[in-house]
């Protein structure tokens, strides 16, 4: 079971140069059930990525606590997988070898990490370039490499912050299919912010709409589409009606972000 608890979260950055200290975050209460794909939308600065970097153990809460599995989080560790949208591999190490570097931090042996290297590389498509080198793959190839890493080492939880925002239209869409295939077959918690509406009804099984800043949880919409998910219903009716509603509430906040 993996079940995430957000209590009472908030973050104050400390004001630049004697200004005013800035609230990203007001206090917000959340719980993501066991193998539930939760996406976050919301305009700019709207807290997304700070309420992500202070689950994954990156930043520390003003207020409040997250707390996965019963367990209060205080820094970092294997427990969350982490995917950012800047392409995060170790440049010196080849795509195997980041895919291993968790599992051998943890002190897996050699045996054991390679078969799990390998089933990573087969479930991301990278078979054949398991020696090259990130610089020689596509930006896409890199995200998909990310993403083996942060699964390879059996993270209780999934967090990806704009993972797909920096590929091509095209590119974005079959990442997105990858990992809802992923996620379909292996049921992880997930916590995915985007800013792509399509995309966050597309993958998510619930989807978060926040506030402009300080940010807060204004929206808790339910995403009952079917399993498994195919690239054709983004054109059906049921798809249709959530973008409406949830375009409405960003668009909301957006003008409210401007108007401040």
């Amino acid at each position: 079971m993996s079940k995430l608890v957000i209590e009472g979260l908030g973050r104050v950055f400390p004001g630049v140069r004697g200004g005013a200290p800035v609230t990203a975050l007001q206090p917000t209460d959340l719980v993501v059930a066991d193998n539930e794909f939760v996406t976050i939308l919301g305009p700019s600065g709207c807290g997304k990525s700070t309420l992500l970097r202070i689950v994954a153990g990156l930043d520390r809460p003003s207020s409040g606590r997250v707390v996965l599995d019963g367990r209060e989080i205080s820094g970092p560790g294997p427990d969350r997988g982490m995917v950012f949208q800047s392409y995060t591999l170790f440049p010196w190490l080849t795509i195997a070898e980041n895919i291993a570097f968790g599992l051998l931090e943890k002190g897996l042996g050699a045996a054991e990490t390679r078969a799990i290297v390998a089933a990573y590389v087969d479930k991301v498509g990278l078979r054949g370039f398991e020696n090259h080198w990130p610089k020689q793959l596509s930006g896409g190839m890199q995200q998909r490499t990310a993403i083996a890493r942060a699964l390879a080492n059996d993270p209780a939880i999934l967090l990806l912050d704009e993972p797909f925002g920096a590929l091509d239209n095209q590119t974005r869409a079959l990442m997105q299919e990858l990992l809802l295939g992923i996620w379909e077959r292996e049921r992880k918690t997930v916590l995915f912010v985007t800013h792509d509406i399509e995309e966050a009804i597309f993958v998510g099984s619930r989807c978060l709409v926040m506030s402009a800043r300080p940010g807060r949880v204004k929206a808790d919409i339910p995403i009952p589409l079917p399993h498994p998910r195919h690239y054709t219903m983004k054109t059906s009716p049921d798809f249709s009606a959530l973008k409406a509603r949830l375009t409405e509430e960003i668009r909301a906040e957006a003008v409210l972000a401007a108007a401040h």
